[in-house]
């Protein structure tokens, strides 16, 4: 990818981090019940599944699952790291707010999976017609 195409991501990222941020006000939401949370949690899968299919859909095939990748990389690294900066050293849950905010921190792993699995996905659609 080229240096302009990381930065876009980037900052796709942060700015979807930030919206995340500021709609967890005040609690980061610790104000919600685990319920919700969790039905928040696996609501995003929808807009993040359909976003990243149409993203990845006219990528190359031989370049589809390296650029999931980068795109798994901006989604959960840099957010990671807002996160502990966040909920580990200003609200001083330490490593431990991996625990605390596990709603946050389950999407550290899903991207990973689900990107690939789409970006391979639409491989095996490709191969077939």
């Amino acid at each position: 990818m080229k240096t302009k195409n990381h930065l876009k991501l980037f900052i796709y990222a942060t700015t979807f981090w930030l919206l995340f941020f500021l709609a967890g006000l005040p609690d980061y939401y610790l104000q919600y019940s685990r319920e919700s949370v969790l039905f928040y949690d696996v609501l995003l899968l929808i807009p993040f599944s359909i976003i990243i299919w149409f993203v990845l859909k006219p990528v190359k095939t031989s370049r589809r699952v390296k650029i999931s990748l980068w795109y798994s990389f901006y989604f959960t690294v840099p957010l990671a790291l807002y996160d502990y900066t966040y909920c580990g050293i200003y609200l001083g849950y330490g490593l431990k707010f991996i625990y605390v905010f596990w709603f946050a921190s389950v999407y550290y792993i899903i991207p990973w999976i689900l990107f690939l699995v789409i970006a391979t996905l639409l491989n095996i659609k490709a191969k077939k017609v």
